[in-house]
């Protein structure tokens, strides 16, 4: 686990105050110090001061240190001078400060271009300053700095390392970690897709909004917008699988590696400890629900695909509504989603887990992004250019789907397509509820590999009115017969002999009985009902009742 800010001579646990923090100290100021060569290097940070007079100090630096000279070994030979500057270069020197008086009157021409050719700060003191004073005064910032990160570094790694053996889940670890940085925490994959986000909503879609751009200057100190980030990589068992990244952080550079490190640690202990199958938890929210929304289709119990918990956490912000959806866009974006110029095609398909319907759009070469849903199916959203034909696609899927092993009666329940990003949220719930209205029952229908809402007729309006208090008590009423009755076993027979139209020979075999015996079951299923199923208007009232009764048991 590495960090990519700081020098290589700073250890990643180190303070530092920068050139520009030393100069604009009071001691300092007194001595009216001027900047004369290397302006554009002021925020190189200082590790340490020293006072020296020697002409080859260079040798005895280790890089980061701060030079405090008078000069006076090497008054009169410009060959030293040039020597001189460029031996603390060599040694990587924050910057050499000169004491301006016998030795130096004026600063010296040749000090001056040569630290301006090799960008190190070179800074003069026009009045008398009692160097041991600086000295004094950096190096004691600099040591309360250092037990203050020590401090911070020990009570971070425990409150995350509580977290985790507390089975808190992934996305609280970095709630806390943003609570601290003071800033978005994002975490990807190599290749710069957005598994996880933390921190305050707004500052997140900022940081989302051009994701694909600003994350390759990530860890580059200075470098426009990657200014203020830090980046530790996430590895396990030699393998690197991630990033963390404090996007944009004002605190000290140091405590911001130091932060990263400590998060870094814990998400990768987190992950080994869920890989051994020893920690559990399931989170409330998963990958940018700090950002906003506590939705939940479906709880973060793996870690064995970042990128489906990362697509779970959109699609429960999208289903719910309780984020709009043009604040989501940025996450889509980011998480690999094509949304320029596409036509979205939201589906709802009957598999146990996101990682077969994953596979086969990643073989058919489809933009998707897919998740698990609480209730065991997988919610699915295609994205499309507007010359691709989305039904065709569809069915294309759904057969390919069927072809997998155990998966011949797999049914994906679509939504119509949506040209507007706006527009998807609705177009997932209606998938949902065809999925609803289809579920439990599809072989039995016949329904096609893909079904749309004007594929399950009344099944599906019964489902959308399944909560309505006059319709449950009509199905209670309807069923009553058998729902207290000792014969509730009839009730599948009841259900398959009315979804297959009345056909008693198919409903025979599926049950594997013969007629006679299930003669006698629809007569007692009429008995206890009171009606006769051979009255097209009776048969249709209990029909509609036991796809109430079916949609209100879910």
């Amino acid at each position: 686990m590495t960090t990519t800010a700081g020098t290589p001579a700073q250890q990643p646990w180190e303070p530092a105050l920068s050139v520009r923090q030393v100069l604009g100290l009071e001691r300092v100021l007194a001595g009216q110090p001027e900047v004369v060569a290397g302006a554009h290097r002021l925020d190189r940070p200082v590790r340490w001061v020293h006072v020296a007079e020697a002409a080859d100090v260079g040798v005895m630096l280790s890089g980061g240190e701060m030079v405090l000279t008078t000069g006076v070994l090497l008054a009169g030979d410009e060959d030293k001078q040039g020597e001189y500057i460029r031996s603390l270069d060599r040694a990587e020197a924050s910057a050499v400060v000169l004491g301006l008086g016998r030795a130096f009157p004026a600063p010296p021409d040749v000090m001056r271009r040569v630290a301006e050719r090799c960008g190190l700060p070179l800074v003069v003191l026009h009045r008398p300053f009692p160097f041991a004073e600086l000295t004094e005064e950096v190096q004691s910032r600099l040591l309360r700095r250092k037990f203050a990160a020590v401090s911070l570094s020990e009570a971070v790694r425990t409150e995350l390392t509580g977290l985790i053996t507390a089975g808190a889940p992934v996305q609280r670890l970095l709630d806390e970690v943003a609570r601290h940085a003071g800033c978005p925490v994002v975490v990807t994959n190599l290749a710069h897709r957005v598994l996880a986000t933390a921190g305050e909503r707004a500052a997140v879609d900022d940081v989302l909004r051009d994701w694909e751009r600003i994350a390759r200057q990530a860890g580059q100190a200075g470098a426009g917008p990657a200014d203020g980030w830090i980046r530790a990589e996430l590895s396990c068992r030699g393998e690197r699988w991630g990033r963390l990244v404090l996007c944009g952080d004002r605190g000290e550079r140091a405590t911001g590696r130091l932060l990263a490190d400590r998060a870094a640690e814990a998400l990768v202990l987190h992950r080994m400890l869920a890989g051994d199958g020893t920690h559990g938890g399931t989170a409330p929210g998963a990958p940018g629900a700090a950002a906003g929304s506590r939705g939940s289709w479906a709880s973060w119990d793996s870690w064995d695909s970042w990128e489906e918990q990362s697509a779970r956490s959109l699609l429960t912000d999208l289903v719910s509504g309780a984020v709009p959806a043009r604040q989501l866009l940025p996450r889509a974006r980011a998480a690999g989603l094509p949304v320029n110029r596409r036509v979205f095609v939201p589906l709802v398909v009957g598999a146990r887990d996101a990682a077969r319907p994953a596979r086969v759009l990643r073989l058919l070469g489809l933009p998707a992004i897919a998740a698990g849903l609480a209730d065991g199916r997988v919610a699915v959203l295609l994205s499309l250019a507007p010359d691709q034909d989305a039904r065709s696609l569809t069915a294309h899927f759904a057969a390919r789907l069927r072809s997998e092993p155990d998966a011949a009666h797999t049914v994906v329940a679509a939504a119509d397509a949506r040209t507007d990003w706006s527009d998807v949220p609705a177009g997932l719930r209606e998938a949902q509820q065809v999925a609803d209205a289809v579920a439990g029952s599809a072989a039995a229908l016949g329904l096609p590999p893909v079904v749309r809402l004007r594929d399950v007729h009344l099944r599906g309006l019964v489902r959308l009115l399944r909560d309505d208090p006059h319709v449950q008590s009509f199905a209670e009423r309807e069923l009553d017969g058998l729902l207290r009755g000792p014969d509730r076993d009839l009730l599948p027979v009841l259900r398959t002999y009315l979804a297959t139209g009345r056909n008693k020979s198919r409903t025979a075999r599926l049950h594997h009985v013969s007629r006679p015996a299930l003669y006698r079951r629809i007569e007692a299923i009429q008995d206890r009902l009171g009606v006769d199923l051979d009255d097209f208007e009776q048969a249709a009232s209990v029909h509609i009742a036991l796809l109430a009764h079916d949609a209100q048991q879910g």
